[in-house]
């Protein structure tokens, strides 16, 4: 077995497992040494699984997620299409953000994961007095989107060009 198949069982036995599993018992189970265990655990964490050690072993806390920029443009009208695209497709959209020449990078958190963060957000826009981030670059802006896997980004990134928000190369507009 190699090392990548190790380190993929040991997810599978950690996320599975009711009980946090010790070191000494998955270096039994897989047949190397603890320290080789050890090193198995932080390359996981490196590629962000969020591993959590106990007295009493090991434990995976969360799924491990994945993230991806999307280049995007649409009009203002289009704000709330966009964001339930990518949160029915299994994304949350973690941020927009645009690069200005002149005042560089700004970004803004969102955390949007649902329709009715959604909802919750475009009300607040539209509430207020003042307007969408994307607007001072003419509509150009980006979105960091986090999802359990690189195939939901693919999927997500699939349905953003078939609807005609995803830019394929960075325009300078500014």
């Amino acid at each position: 077995m190699s090392g990548e198949e190790r380190r993929q069982e040991i997810i599978n036995y950690i996320s599975s497992s009711k009980t946090p599993a010790s070191g000494t018992a998955l270096a039994q189970l897989y047949h190397v040494s603890r320290q080789v265990i050890v090193q198995d655990i932080a390359l996981l964490r490196a590629e962000g699984y969020e591993i959590l050690s106990t007295n009493r072993g090991y434990f995976l806390n969360m799924p491990r997620t994945v993230n991806r920029v999307f280049y995007v443009c649409h009009e203002d009208s289009r704000i709330q299409e966009e964001l339930n695209l990518i949160v029915d497709c299994g994304g949350k959209v973690l941020d927009v953000f645009i690069r200005h020449e002149v005042y560089g990078e700004l970004r803004a958190d969102l955390s949007v994961d649902s329709r009715k963060k959604a909802d919750a957000f475009l009300k607040n826009l539209q509430g207020g007095t003042c307007s969408p981030l994307k607007n001072i670059t003419s509509g150009y802006h980006y979105h960091t989107v986090s999802a359990e896997s690189e195939e939901v980004l693919d999927s997500i990134e699939e349905e953003l060009k078939e609807k005609g928000f995803l830019i394929k190369e960075e325009k300078e507009v500014r």
